[in-house]
């Protein structure tokens, strides 16, 4: 199962008198990915390197550095800790000595693998989207046994006779789930795909 992180999380280190910082956050879209790498990259540093990950979509960038010794083993770093929906940012002050190439991309691969292993972490859940129909009453109820079951209320529209939610749930939950708002509506809530 793919995880991304619960939030920013950060690694330092310091190979061969060149400072190493690593930054770590979860991401929703491109746009967030570039937003913070934006946010977070250092002007005055050596080389600002960086790999995000998005589903089957993925970039990277070794920013000066030779080609394939940063951005590279960073995105790979990311697909070693079996990560999704991450953006990993490292940056690097030049220290005087010359690391070579698989110095240079075990540096940032493997700073970016320390900062992923401590990261907190939330195991991502492929949800199915179901639809279903509800008395105004049974919505506070109905959104409760959603939650419960890590599932989403993804769009809800009002009605002269209640509800229409769009919702999204794990493919495991949604047994469970039809159940229980079979059992709170007296049979009238039908979940459908």
């Amino acid at each position: 199962m793919p995880f991304t992180l619960s939030g920013f999380c950060e690694y330092r280190e310091e190979i061969r008198k060149s400072r190493f910082i690593t930054f770590a956050a979860p991401i929703a879209s491109p746009a967030d990915a570039q937003a913070f790498f934006e946010q977070h990259s250092d002007l005055n540093a050596s080389h600002n390197c960086w790999a995000w990950k998005l589903g089957a979509q993925y970039r990277s960038n070794d920013d000066g550095e030779p080609g394939g010794t940063a951005g590279r083993p960073i995105l790979a770093a990311i697909e070693a800790q079996d990560c999704d929906q991450v953006a990993v940012l490292v940056i690097r002050w030049y220290g005087g000595i010359q690391l070579g190439t698989g110095g240079l991309a075990r540096a940032y691969g493997g700073g970016a693998n320390k900062c992923l292993q401590t990261a907190a972490k939330v195991e991502l859940i492929s949800r199915v989207p179901l639809s279903c129909a509800c008395g105004f009453a049974e919505l506070a109820l109905v959104k409760l046994r959603v939650a419960d079951l890590g599932g989403l209320v993804v769009e809800e529209n009002f009605t002269a006779n209640g509800v229409e939610l769009q919702l999204a749930v794990g493919e495991a939950q949604i047994e469970l789930l039809q159940t229980q708002l079979a059992d709170l509506s007296r049979g009238r809530i039908v979940l459908q795909r």
